[in-house]
C-alpha cells in the first residue's frame, strides 16, 4: 500500500489573519491570499494539505460549530478558487478552562494521529507548519517534521525545509 504525504496546517496565523485570540465573527476571518501560490505548490508537489486547529472559543462561549463551519467553508471556497483544496480541517472545540483536559487540543497530537491513519500518511515524509510551539509539539509527537514560523508569514519563506 502506498503511503501519502502531507502538510499539516494550523489555521489562525497560518492561513487566516491571527487577531491575538480567536476569530469569533465570519465577517473578521480573513484568508492570508499570500499563501495560494505556495499551498497550490506543494499540492501539485504531491502534498495532501490537513488543517489542525485549536477552537477553544466554542467551549468558552464566543461562538458556536455553526459559525466555524461558516469560516471553514469561506476558508476552502477561497482556496479552492485558486485550484488548492483541504484534505481534511480537524479542529478541537475544548478548552482546558472550560472542559479540563483533552487529548485532542494541541499539544496533544490525536488530531494529527486521525489523519494519518485516516489517509495512511507516511509521517517521516509530512510537515507540521504553524505559528506556536504548541504546533510544533504536537507535530513531533505525531512523528512528523514541526516547521515554526511567525504569524501571518508566506509560507514561501520556508520551502526550503521541506522536500
Amino acid at each position: 500500500m502506498r503511503l501519502n504525504k502531507a502538510v499539516f496546517l494550523d489555521r489562525d496565523g497560518v492561513l487566516n489573519t491571527e487577531l491575538g485570540d480567536y476569530v469569533c465573527k465570519v465577517e473578521d476571518f480573513h484568508i492570508l491570499e499570500h499563501n495560494f501560490m505556495a499551498l497550490k505548490e506543494l499540492q501539485d508537489r504531491g502534498f495532501m494539505l490537513i488543517v489542525i486547529t485549536n477552537q477553544g472559543g466554542i467551549a468558552k462561549g464566543w461562538y458556536n460549530e455553526a459559525t466555524l463551519a461558516k469560516m471553514h467553508q469561506k476558508l476552502r471556497e477561497a482556496y479552492q478558487q485558486q485550484g488548492v483544496s483541504f484534505s481534511e480541517i480537524y479542529y478541537c472545540r475544548h478548552n482546558p478552562l472550560y472542559n479540563g483536559n483533552c487529548l485532542c487540543r494541541k499539544p496533544g497530537s490525536i488530531m494529527l494521529e486521525k489523519a494519518i491513519a485516516r489517509f495512511n500518511i507516511d509521517k517521516t515524509k509530512s510537515y507540521f507548519i504553524g505559528d506556536r510551539e504548541r504546533d510544533v509539539i504536537a507535530g513531533q509527537a505525531a512523528g512528523v517534521t514541526g516547521i515554526l514560523i511567525d504569524s501571518d508569514q508566506p509560507i514561501s519563506e520556508i520551502f526550503h525545509l521541506i522536500s
